[in-house]
This record gives structure tokens, C-alpha cells and sequence, in this order.
């Protein structure tokens, strides 16, 4: 495989699942001797993409704003400059600048053009643009099966499933019956202290996460006599405010606010997985991929989501005890009460990995870039 020049696009490296694949791919490109080059807003995780070895540069390609139409030129210039080999984009409007900065270039000239769909997005014209690709990756069968049913035009050769994948070493298995985790976790957070079950909801502090499912859930857990408790890292971000206090008001009305902690991000995700005894993905939306879903299998704690989507295509695979109807509270609360007291057998191995993902993604650039 000859050295290859990949630019990435998307809007912003703050957090998410987008960004950090596009760190994983960044770096698996360096470690094999090629050049990374990402284009983003920057945000925190600029940092790690730097040590990883790859570039960065500093382009607000994600604002909804006719003055964004003006960063076409600069993109053009950047893949003619560096002799891109392949753009590669993750986000809409970022894959419409770049688009229009791929097919400005002469032909002669001109990188391969390589999107991921990685959301569910409504279908459209402005959402079209994530199928544009010489090769579409589809995070997941769901999410090739969306693209085939809503965009029926576009030819079935062009798309690529790969999956998202989880590194086992940063989430290594932990024995249920090994409590240390929960005690450190006890010991930054004094409210999860105790042998309470522990259940787990992590991710953005948005409506669509499912937070106010979690919350009933708590509360008829609690009226059934689990004393259960509720951590939900990553709710509370600068912006999420009002969404937090609408939380904490649902708490205190369904009587579980002593047992409720909503924080920030956590660093140490690995180690919250392993301090829970239940995680949940209640996303109202459904998730193209469910990264959760594998992390939480990946350290050996089980699953608790709705059956729809990706979260639903990989506890079918991985853990057919976790899919619960979309919406279904009762049945959400009888496999909830199962769970925590007959933890299902999880696999041994999860067939989706980081390493996997590097490996087809990069195989898939070669192809292309020849």
C-alpha cells in the first residue's frame, strides 16, 4: 500500500461518536505510515488528534451561513496543496463544501470522494449529499438498509457496511463480582456510594437521549422495592442548563432525586460501565450504530434499549434479553427487573472492533486511491 494523503471534513472535534471515529481513523492512518489531515471547527479533542501525529486544520465548515460558501475555495486549495488522495466526509454541509471543492479541481487532479453516513438523518436532497461517495460507509445494516429505502437511485456496489468498533483493551472485561470500580466511582461521586444496584445512562444531554425514560424507570423500580440508583454522565454540559433543571424537577416529582446523580462527561467511561449493574439506551431517536451497546458488552455488564435502529440491531446480535419494544414502559420495567436479578450470560468476544473498523477503512481508501 503506497503512502496515502487522507482529509477528513466534519464540523467540530468537541465529542461524539463522529469525532471520535474520525480520531480512530486519523490515527491508524499515521500508524501505518500515512498523512491524516482533518478539517473541523477544533474543540477538545484537537489535542489527542495532534499527538496522534496526524494535522489539523481550523475551518468553521459546519455553520449554517451563506459565508460558509466561501471556505469551498479554501478546501479546494488545501486537497490541490497537499495532493489529497482521498476526502472523506462525515457530516452534511461539510460533504457539501467539500464536494464542491473535489469536482473544481481538474480532473487530473481531482482526490477520490469518500462520505459515511452516520446518522439517520431525514431524508432529502440536503441529506443526499451523505450518499455522493465513490463509497458510502454505512456504520451499520441499518443504516445501508435506510440509505437503499430511501435513496433508491444510488447503486448498491457503492455501499460499504463497515461497523463501529470497540478497542477490548480500553474496555477490558471486568468480573461482576469485582468491586473496585464502584468504589472508585463511590469515592468521586459519594452519592452512588453503596451496594444499590447501579444503573447507567451516558451520553449528550439532549431530549432525544431518553433521560425522562430513564427517570420512570428509576421511580417504578423504586415502587416495586429495587432501590435502585441513576447515573447519567454527560447530561450536564455548558448550554444543557434548562434541560438538566427540567430533569431534576422530573425527579423530585417521581420521588427518586436522592437517588439521581446527572454530571458531566466522564474521562473514565470504562470504569463507569464496569461500576454499573445495568446500562441503558433509551435514544427516542434510533441510534445508526450504539456504540454503548458494545462498550458496556466489551467490560461485561449488560444492556437494557429500545429495539429499533442500531442499539436494536446489536442487542438482537449480542444480547436478544436487552431489546425492549420502542416505548414499551412496562416491558422496559419487567426486563429491567429481570435483568438485575438474573444478569444474562453476555458473549465472550465482540465481534465488532476498532481494530476492524481501521483495518476495512483503510483497506477501502487503498482501493480507491490504488
Amino acid at each position: 500500500m503506497r503512502p496515502m494523503t487522507v482529509v477528513q471534513l466534519l464540523p467540530a472535534l468537541h465529542s461524539g461518536g463522529v469525532e471520535r471515529s474520525t480520531l480512530e481513523i486519523a490515527s491508524a492512518l499515521v500508524a501505518a505510515g500515512h498523512r491524516a489531515i482533518v478539517v473541523s471547527a477544533g474543540g477538545r479533542l484537537v489535542e489527542p488528534l495532534l499527538a496522534s501525529g496526524a494535522e489539523h486544520l481550523t475551518l468553521d465548515i459546519g455553520r449554517k451561513s451563506l459565508l460558509t460558501l466561501r471556505h469551498v475555495l479554501t478546501l479546494r486549495n488545501l486537497f490541490n496543496e497537499v495532493g489529497a488522495d482521498i476526502v472523506h466526509a462525515r457530516s452534511r454541509l461539510p460533504a457539501w463544501l467539500g464536494l464542491y471543492a473535489v469536482r473544481n479541481l481538474p480532473a487530473a487532479r481531482r482526490p477520490h470522494w469518500v462520505t459515511t453516513v452516520h446518522g439517520l438523518n431525514s431524508p432529502g436532497r440536503y441529506s443526499a449529499v451523505m450518499t455522493s461517495g465513490e463509497r458510502v460507509i454505512c456504520v451499520s445494516r441499518c443504516v445501508r438498509d435506510f440509505v437503499r429505502q430511501h435513496y433508491p437511485d444510488v447503486d448498491p456496489q457503492r455501499l460499504q457496511v463497515i461497523p463501529r468498533g470497540v478497542d477490548p483493551a480500553q474496555f477490558p472485561r471486568v468480573p461482576c463480582q469485582d468491586r473496585r470500580a464502584r468504589l472508585a466511582v463511590a469515592q468521586a461521586h459519594p452519592a452512588l456510594a453503596g451496594e444499590a444496584p447501579l444503573l447507567l445512562l451516558p451520553g449528550r444531554g439532549t431530549r432525544l437521549k431518553g433521560h425522562r425514560h430513564a427517570l420512570q424507570l428509576l421511580a417504578g423500580l423504586h415502587a416495586g422495592g429495587v432501590p435502585a440508583r441513576l447515573w447519567m454522565p454527560g447530561t450536564r454540559e455548558p448550554g444543557r442548563e434548562a434541560y438538566v433543571a427540567e430533569l431534576e424537577q422530573q425527579a423530585r416529582s417521581l420521588g427518586v432525586a436522592d437517588a439521581v446523580l446527572i454530571t458531566a462527561p466522564t474521562a473514565k467511561i470504562a470504569q463507569a460501565y464496569a461500576a454499573s449493574d445495568l446500562v441503558l439506551q433509551l435514544s427516542d431517536k434510533p441510534e445508526a450504530f450504539g456504540r454503548t451497546v458494545v462498550e458496556a458488552l466489551s467490560v461485561g455488564r449488560p444492556v437494557l434499549g429500545w429495539n429499533h435502529g442500531g442499539v436494536g440491531e446489536l442487542l438482537q446480535h449480542l444480547q436478544p434479553s436487552g431489546a425492549v419494544p420502542l416505548h414499551d414502559s412496562d416491558a422496559l420495567l419487567a426486563q429491567a427487573r429481570h435483568l438485575l436479578a438474573q444478569p444474562p450470560t453476555l458473549p465472550s468476544r465482540i465481534p465488532f472492533t476498532l481494530q476492524a473498523m481501521q483495518r476495512d477503512t483503510l483497506q477501502l481508501y487503498a482501493s480507491l486511491a490504488g
